[in-house]
């Protein structure tokens, strides 16, 4: 009697179409132009202001703070950054409004992996290439303008940041792409979403000082790197970003699921 032939069971992973759009995204992303632009611009930028003061302190021979200096370098990168990050995060599903149908259709992954591979990739790409860029700027600031006894730069007000700010950028990134999901075009995401930005921004300018408004916050940016920034509200600020992202990806995501491709 003839045996019966092997079956060969295939066992799918359910999660193999979203990491494959996963990793095509943040390689698509690291090699585009604007990424590069972004990095390029950052690292010109914050090098050429730290060389530019450390050539007036050996000038006048005056002892410059180096958490001064170097907040003045994070508001720099900060304000810089803003207008590729918004083009970056829009981007990610707005670029693509083309070939997401067949991206849905064609290869077997749904919208809500889509969508979330998408956001991930760009999440990523952001907050580490800020994390990394601010960290090479904190460690050259501590060198260049350290005295003869020690810097005023803290290891931990340094860390806490750099947090702050990445949280801040992971909400800006989770609503640019939402907004990019649910705009018919880039140009006009970007639209929708700078006047967002700037509509919030406005708005937190003019609430009292026990509020917080993005000029303000940057502007203690060097009392931070001291060490002098209050616990309570770093994790107030972890926990309205953690919101915000949460509810911006909860928004896109019932959003792009519901519209046409």
């Amino acid at each position: 009697m003839d045996a019966q032939p092997a079956v060969v069971t295939v066992r799918f992973n359910k999660f193999l179409p979203y990491w494959a759009v996963l990793q095509t995204d943040l390689r698509q992303t690291l090699r585009s132009w604007v990424y590069r632009l972004w990095v390029l611009m950052t690292v010109i930028a914050a090098a050429g202001f730290l060389l530019y003061r450390v050539g007036v302190q050996k000038e006048a021979g005056i002892f410059q703070s180096a958490a001064g200096q170097c907040g003045d370098v994070f508001r720099i990168i900060v304000v810089g950054s803003m207008a590729l990050v918004v083009v970056l995060a829009v981007s990610a599903v707005g670029a693509e409004r083309g070939t997401v149908a067949d991206s849905v259709l064609s290869r077997g992954i749904s919208r809500h992996q889509y969508f979330l591979a998408k956001w991930h990739a760009r999440l990523v790409v952001v907050v580490a290439t800020f994390a990394g860029l601010s960290t090479a700027v904190l460690i050259a600031s501590y060198f260049l303008f350290k005295s003869d006894m020690d810097s005023d730069l803290s290891f931990v007000g340094g860390l806490v940041a750099v947090v702050a700010i990445s949280a801040a950028l992971a909400a800006i990134v989770s609503w640019g792409v939402t907004i990019g999901a649910m705009t018919n075009g880039t140009v006009l995401g970007i639209t929708v979403f700078w006047l967002a930005l700037y509509g919030a921004g406005f708005l937190l300018s003019l609430l009292p000082e026990p509020y917080p408004s993005p000029d303000r916050e940057l502007a203690r940016l060097k009392f931070v790197l001291m060490g002098h920034f209050s616990g309570g509200l770093l994790v107030n600020l972890l926990l309205v970003s953690i919101l915000a992202s949460g509810l911006a990806a909860t928004v896109g995501v019932i959003g792009f699921a519901r519209r046409d491709v």
